[in-house]
């Protein structure tokens, strides 16, 4: 009887395991199948966050530099921390170019808002405010 019991549990455990590992095999698979030339590269910009000297410009201020030897042009969207009842909640800021070496200066951001940068053929850059 103790036996039938052991090989009972035994069977229990050995399906069980199978159950939990096909999902994660299925995972592997699917990361494998993925060439890393099908992965957008990073957006060549350095991220800066300071606080903001005037009282126009708001608590935060985030400056984006072009580190890469031509221009990007890139857009952002703002998920702002705290709304207004009759203002959005979204700041969707339109495309501007950034050249070479230069700074794109974002000011008005509060603690804790979220900024989605973009630009064509580059991987999203997600930033949140300190």
């Amino acid at each position: 009887m103790g036996r039938i019991a052991l090989l009972a549990l035994g069977c229990a455990f050995a399906i069980n395991l199978a159950v939990v590992q096909v999902p994660a095999v299925k995972a592997a698979e699917t990361a494998a199948l993925q060439p890393a030339a099908d992965k957008a590269p990073a957006l060549p910009l350095t991220a800066t966050f300071e606080k903001g000297t005037a009282a126009d410009k708001g608590p935060y201020v985030l400056k984006l530099t072009n580190t890469s030897k031509d221009t990007v042009k890139v857009s952002a969207k703002i998920l702002l921390s705290v709304a207004f009842h009759m203002g959005s909640k979204n700041w969707d800021l339109p495309e501007h170019a950034i050249e070479a070496g230069q700074v794109w200066t974002i000011p008005d951001l509060s603690a804790g808002d979220k900024i989605t940068v973009t630009a064509p053929g580059f991987a999203p850059l997600e930033l949140v405010v300190p």
